[in-house]
C-alpha cells in the first residue's frame, strides 16, 4: 500500500517566503490525554495566501509526517513546539499516564509548480481523534529537552508523537496538486 511520507522545511514554516517552494505542515490542535497544548505560535504565514496570516493559530510546526494509508495505520508527526507546550508534556510524561485519548488537526501545504501556488495535500476538515500508539510498554510520545537549532527564535522543541486511529470512521483529505483532491477513510467503526 502506498504511504505519504513528507518531509516537511521547518524553517520555511516559521519565516515563510513567497520565492521558496518547499513544503510545510502545521499542527493546528493537540489535546493528549488530559493536556491541551496551546495554539501559541500566531503569525505564521498562510501559505496559500502569503500576504495573510494562517486562519488559526499553530501549536507547532512540522517537520515530518508519516501515514501507512492503511484505515488502521498510524499517523507520526514531528513538529516544533514552544517552550510552554514543551514544559507541559514534559510535566505530564513524568507521571502516571490514565488517559491514553488523542485529539488533533493538522495541515500539510504543497506547491504545484503547473498551477505556480501552494496547496493542502494533507488534512481534515473535523479534528481527528485517536490513542496514543505504544512500542511495547513505552509510549510513542517524546518531547526534546534541548531547544531545536534550526530555528533560534522562537525558542522551540521536537516533539515526536505516533497516533493510533480511535474505532470511529474518520475522513483525511488528501491531494497530489491543485485540484487534484482525494478522500480517505482513517479508523474503523466498531459495534
Amino acid at each position: 500500500m502506498p504511504q505519504y511520507a513528507k518531509s516537511l522545511d521547518i524553517y520555511q514554516g516559521f519565516n515563510f517566503k513567497k520565492d521558496k517552494q518547499t513544503p510545510v505542515g502545521y499542527i493546528t490542535k493537540l489535546m493528549v490525554g488530559d493536556v491541551e497544548l496551546a495554539a501559541d505560535q500566531t503569525t505564521i504565514k498562510d501559505p496559500e495566501q502569503p500576504g495573510a496570516d494562517l486562519g488559526t493559530k499553530v501549536v507547532g510546526v512540522l517537520s515530518h509526517y508519516l501515514w501507512e494509508t492503511g484505515t488502521t495505520d498510524a499517523m507520526y508527526l514531528s513538529a516544533q513546539i514552544s517552550t510552554a507546550n514543551k514544559q507541559s508534556l514534559a510535566a505530564k510524561l513524568l507521571t502516571d499516564w490514565t488517559n491514553m485519548e488523542v485529539t488533533f488537526n493538522y495541515v500539510v501545504f504543497e506547491y504545484d509548480p503547473k498551477e505556480k501556488k501552494y496547496f493542502k495535500s494533507n488534512h481534515s476538515d473535523a479534528e481527528l481523534k485517536g490513542i496514543l500508539e505504544k512500542n511495547g510498554n513505552d509510549l510513542n510520545l517524546t518531547v526534546a529537552d534541548d531547544p531545536s537549532r534550526e530555528v533560534q527564535s522562537p525558542e522551540n522543541f521536537t516533539l515526536q508523537v505516533g497516533i493510533k486511529p480511535q474505532t470511529q470512521e474518520q475522513v483525511v483529505h488528501m491531494a497530489t496538486g491543485v485540484g487534484k483532491n482525494l478522500s480517505k477513510q482513517w479508523g474503523i467503526t466498531s459495534a
